[in-house]
């Protein structure tokens, strides 16, 4: 045998050696991870999305031994993020922190979605709840829910909605609200909630539905109004911000969450180790206390977990299918 043929062989060798090793580590993973993880954030850094992600990601890098890196994706209401998380390596160094935007309400409202959420993903586990509030901006003429309403319903043809994008959050529970309100006012999209946010604080817009995670510093600074929150019990980040049921409005009763998942195919050990280190940051006091003071829902027992995630999002999806066809077009 030639010295040439050699080592040509011995080259093969190690490849296929190297081959199988990374086949092994991604099968069972009990080497994962070795190297930085990826976390996208389908909107802009400083939204309610990216804020929950930079929370719960910074305990679990250490749980995992190697930093989570926040990658935000911005556009089409985070189906453009949540595309290319669907289409990553599945191999636990990639996965997406979504929402009931972009894994349950972009179904109806994106006819040509590239991605089924309850087919392209694998669920991880839910993050954090986010109560919805109704917010204007600072000098929007109305002291209360009821007087917010009648004046909407008089003028909607001259006032301008923010929102995140078609499928986001924002755009979802403002279209339910429009809908049980009977109007159809301008609305106004942005990359991400947080350049949504700064348009209501420097009153280029007129109000928005947004995440409490979102808006405890600017409503309890005054930069913005803070109609009801569609809770049923006041929530303790805003106590003096009325429910909606209180303020008049009953039938506005809705709540997002945030969760994490990973491309279909990842290798089931290394989502019980991401799913392990989700727990254990929700279970961290220091990690809690920063989430509860934003006003966030922490899933406790059974909410927590793989299964209950994949529950969640096809139910979630069954529910704003039929809101959004009874609802109609609301941009």
């Amino acid at each position: 045998m030639s010295v040439r043929r050699f080592t040509a062989m011995l080259a093969a060798g190690c490849l296929l050696a190297t081959a199988g090793a990374a086949v092994a580590q991604g099968s069972n993973g009990s080497t994962y991870p070795v190297r930085p993880v990826t976390m996208i954030v389908p909107f802009a850094a400083g939204g309610p999305t990216d804020v929950v992600a930079r929370i719960v990601s910074d305990h679990m890098s250490r749980t995992l031994g190697q930093q989570i890196v926040i990658e935000n994706v911005v556009g089409a209401g985070g189906t453009t993020g949540s595309t290319r998380a669907k289409r990553a390596s599945a191999d636990g160094y990639t996965i997406i922190m979504g929402h009931m935007g972009t894994h349950a309400a972009a179904v109806p409202l994106y006819p040509n979605l590239a991605y089924d959420p309850s087919v392209d993903f694998e669920p991880v586990g839910l993050a954090a709840g986010t109560p919805i509030l109704i917010l204007a901006r600072k000098d929007y003429p109305a002291k209360d829910l009821a007087e917010f309403a009648e004046h909407v319903k008089k003028n909607a043809a001259t006032l301008n909605m923010a929102h995140a994008g078609v499928g986001s959050v924002s755009y979802t529970t403002c279209l339910l609200l429009n809908s049980i309100l009977d109007v159809k006012p301008t609305a106004v999209p942005y990359n991400g909630t947080g350049p949504a946010m700064n348009a209501l604080v420097g009153g280029q817009v007129d109000y928005m539905c947004d995440q409490i995670v979102n808006v405890v510093s600017q409503v309890q600074g005054g930069s913005i109004r803070a109609y009801a929150i569609a809770t049923a019990e006041r929530n303790p980040a805003l106590p003096d911000v009325p429910t909606t049921k209180e303020a008049g409005l009953p039938e506005y009763s809705v709540s997002a969450w945030n969760a994490v998942f990973a491309p279909k195919g990842t290798p089931q050990p290394i989502l019980d180790k991401l799913s392990e280190a989700l727990d254990k940051a929700l279970t961290d006091e220091t990690t809690r206390k920063r989430l509860l003071d934003l006003g966030s829902d922490l899933p406790e027992g059974d909410r927590r977990g793989q299964k209950a995630l994949a529950s969640l999002v096809r139910s979630e999806v069954d529910r704003w299918s039929r809101v959004i066809k009874t609802a109609g077009p609301g941009n």
